[in-house]
């Protein structure tokens, strides 16, 4: 035993990080029962475009299994990966169902996309974009991640809703909405106590609860053999042609910034970033990503992201590689007893992403206010994430104002060049 946690010690450095393996377990637990959903959201969409729903579940599985254990072995970071969600959608409703492309056209952009990634992640290249991000925006990234990230959870909940003025109160006597909020209350107690755990524990009692109200359905089996994925299942007569090009743009612009933007704002919140701000090993985590979207693709899922619901591990303490392991390895069981994680309801794990929006606002006290040209791109970024339901444009509308109000408040040095260079990137990917 003592051989074994040696081993994880010298692999993960968890007394270096403040961390030890009971916390790092818990939050890999908390981490994948907050993101267990993409196992059925993902081929429940895919499917729409005409995939295999069986084939993508072990897509999924397996690419979110590689991606996240090799963030948490080469990167050493407590993030985890797959199928992003928008990108999925991006896939099915728009390349698929939209352009009338087929389902391999579309897994033939992600392949290409994954490839281009990797040579970019040896160059540096997003790397140098990460470090490039000015310093109040980094901490509004975190900040405006907390909001999206409890939106998504109310709105898994049912506690807000579609209604006459965008967004409303849905009906909370009753349901899923009323499982959250009992789930809310559960999680703030425990959390008041000092319950180690706690948003984990949350989730288990809120899906026990849930039974009763007819919401947690208990499962017929609890193993299940998983389907065979697809392989290499691409198509090259269109790769030069304008819609590749199109559909490869959007990929590559949304996934370099929702992963940018997610790595930076829970670094930021768990304390993790450098003297200089810089997220430690990015070269790495960038390579997870896209190694995961290139094997997503051959095994047949959409691109593969990193993960703001792992903000909630983060929450529960995970500071290492090990919480990732333990993530990781939840998908491999995952594979097998599909039953037992498809029957944890929407509601249950929606508390745990509302209480992690909380968690995830504390930089907001360390933004400069007073200098108005470091305070509205910082605002800018923090309320277009929830209201875009994009992190990658409250990043874009961060860049630009920043580099707009800087130059003309004749603030140059302010401005590096690659900042300078992403504004004008932003800009005519608006325009055009």
């Amino acid at each position: 035993m003592e051989k074994n946690v040696g081993f994880i010690e010298k692999v993960f450095r968890l007394k270096e990080h403040g961390t030890n393996v009971s916390t790092e377990v818990v939050a890999g637990f908390t981490t994948f029962m907050t993101m267990a959903y993409i196992l059925i959201v993902n081929p429940l969409i895919l499917a729409d475009a005409g995939l295999d729903m069986g084939k993508v579940f072990t897509a999924t599985a397996l690419s979110s299994l590689v991606a996240t254990l090799i963030m948490g072995l080469l990167a050493n970071l407590p993030f985890a990966l797959a199928p992003g969600m928008g990108l999925n959608a991006f896939f099915a409703y728009t390349v698929v169902l939209g352009m009338g492309k087929s389902p391999e056209f579309a897994l033939t952009a992600v392949f290409l996309e994954g490839i281009i990634f990797i040579l970019l992640s040896f160059f540096n290249v997003r790397e140098a974009i990460i470090n490039s991000i000015p310093q109040n925006i980094k901490k509004a990234i975190s900040v405006g991640i907390g909001l999206f990230i409890a939106f998504i959870g109310l709105a898994n909940a049912g506690i807000v809703v579609d209604g006459a003025t965008l967004v409303t109160l849905g009906n909370v006597t009753s349901g899923t909405a009323l499982l959250a909020l009992i789930g809310l209350l559960i999680a703030g107690v425990l959390l008041v106590y000092n319950v180690k755990g706690a948003l984990f524990i949350a989730i288990l009692l809120t899906t026990i609860i849930g039974y009763p109200m007819g919401i947690t359905s208990l499962p017929e089996k609890i193993v299940s053999m998983p389907a065979s994925p697809y392989f290499f299942d691409f198509v090259w007569s269109e790769i030069l042609t304008f819609d590749m090009f199109t559909v490869l743009f959007v990929f590559l612009f949304v996934d370099i910034f929702d992963t940018v933007g997610t790595l930076v704002g829970v670094s930021t919140k768990a304390g993790m970033l450098n003297e200089k701000g810089e997220v430690p090993k990015a070269k790495q985590a960038l390579l997870a990503d896209a190694i995961g979207t290139t094997f997503g693709a051959i095994l047949g899922t959409s691109t593969v992201t990193t993960y703001v619901e792992s903000a909630a591990g983060v929450a529960e303490g995970g500071r290492t590689g090990l919480t990732s392991v333990v993530t990781a390895g939840l998908f491999a069981v995952a594979l097998l007893f599909s039953p037992l994680f498809i029957m944890i309801p929407g509601a249950a794990t929606a508390p745990a992403l509302i209480l992690v929006g909380l968690f995830m606002m504390s930089p907001v006290k360390e933004i400069d206010f007073h200098d108005f040209t470091e305070a509205i791109p910082a605002f800018l970024t923090i309320v277009l994430m929830p209201l875009t339901y994009s992190i990658s444009e409250g990043i874009v509308f961060g860049v630009i104002s920043y580099v707009i109000l800087k130059l003309a408040s004749k603030k140059f040095k302010d401005v590096t060049p690659v900042t300078f260079v992403l504004a004008i990137l932003f800009i005519l990917k608006h325009v055009l």
